[in-house]
């Protein structure tokens, strides 16, 4: 089966749409990430006063939930920095590497996503814990 795509369709304004969307999620990661450094700190601070096993459950939760954010930001920027380089390559007038940046830039974008939804699980699963720890 032949892909048939015809690169004059993609203009300057199509990889501009992503710009308001890619920059929301990106502040959305952005205090998420914010989030989770504070908290990590204060159970950190918690920790060193009192070893406890479910403080050092909670650090780690933490910490696979800080690295999959850092993978969401680098993913989110990356296709924000693809958007604006599928721009530049449609201004300069190479249609068809256009294309193929912005297809690139797009996987990031669902990628990020899919990292969000995944992170979004572990956080649901961490609280659900705390809480069935709280009605203990």
């Amino acid at each position: 089966m032949a892909l048939n795509i015809d690169y004059n369709e993609l203009t300057l304004a199509t990889p501009a749409l992503l710009f308001s969307a890619i920059s929301l999620i990106m502040l959305a990661y952005t205090n998420r990430f914010l989030t989770y450094t504070q908290v990590l700190r204060n159970l950190k601070d918690r920790y060193d006063q009192n070893q406890d096993k479910n403080i050092a459950d909670q650090i780690e939760t933490l910490r696979k939930r800080l690295k999959l954010t850092r993978r969401m930001q680098i993913c989110g920027t990356s296709s924000l920095f693809l958007c604006v380089l599928s721009m530049f390559v449609i201004y300069v007038g190479v249609q068809s590497l256009a294309a193929y940046l912005f297809a690139l830039a797009l996987i990031l974008l669902v990628i990020s996503l899919g990292l969000s939804v995944w992170e979004i699980q572990i956080s649901s699963r961490s609280i659900e814990l705390h809480l069935n720890e709280m009605e203990k």
